[in-house]
């Protein structure tokens, strides 16, 4: 068995998909994920383990059977988790659905979902705990996360910092230690 102690970060980016583009360094999703990667190279000790680092890079040309889905499940399969950016712009793309079926439905891997768009806690959720509708109208945008949830732990966050550190630091969003499948967040 592999060491599970990366974060395997999912996001959409419009296909094909190049780092260098600018283009994709211009959507929410891959903004919040660079994001991440900063504030691990500002500050050694904040907890993300980049698990796009862990075997080499492919580009979108390469061989979707072959090369780019192996890649993925390689990268996931040393993940302890994923984490998931679901944003406006977030759509249904067949990279995004292999990851999700694959770290949830293979692998049971807890999400911790981050919402580019929303800074506050009281964005997530109603006074009463309840998901607010812009929140589960998201969910929509992935139908395979939005129906496999259920099965593994997800905790549902803003885009913060703070909130993001506390997640990361949170053994119930780890494989090795989750807690029940359910949602969860964080109460306002």
């Amino acid at each position: 068995m592999s060491y599970r102690n990366g974060n395997y970060s999912a996001f959409y980016v419009d296909e094909p998909f190049s780092e260098s583009n600018l283009g994709a360094s211009a959507t929410k999703d891959f903004i919040s994920y660079n994001l991440l990667r900063a504030w691990k190279a500002a500050d050694s000790d904040f907890p993300f383990n980049d698990s796009h680092k862990k075997n080499y890079n492919v580009r979108d040309g390469s061989d979707w059977e072959r090369t780019l889905k192996p890649r993925l499940h390689d990268r996931i399969n040393n993940s302890k988790n994923i984490i998931l950016f679901l944003s406006s712009i977030t759509k249904n793309s067949r990279a995004l659905r292999e990851e999700i079926d694959y770290g949830i439905n293979t692998k049971g891997l807890p999400v911790i979902v981050v919402y580019p768009e929303y800074s506050e806690k009281s964005d997530i959720v109603t006074s009463s705990k309840n998901f607010k509708k812009q929140i589960t109208d998201l969910w929509d945008n992935l139908p395979k996360f939005r129906d496999s949830m259920k099965n593994v732990p997800t905790l549902h966050i803003p885009n913060k910092k703070t909130l993001i550190k506390k997640a990361l630091d949170d053994s119930d969003f780890m494989v090795a230690t989750k807690c029940d499948a359910n949602t969860y967040f964080y109460s306002p």
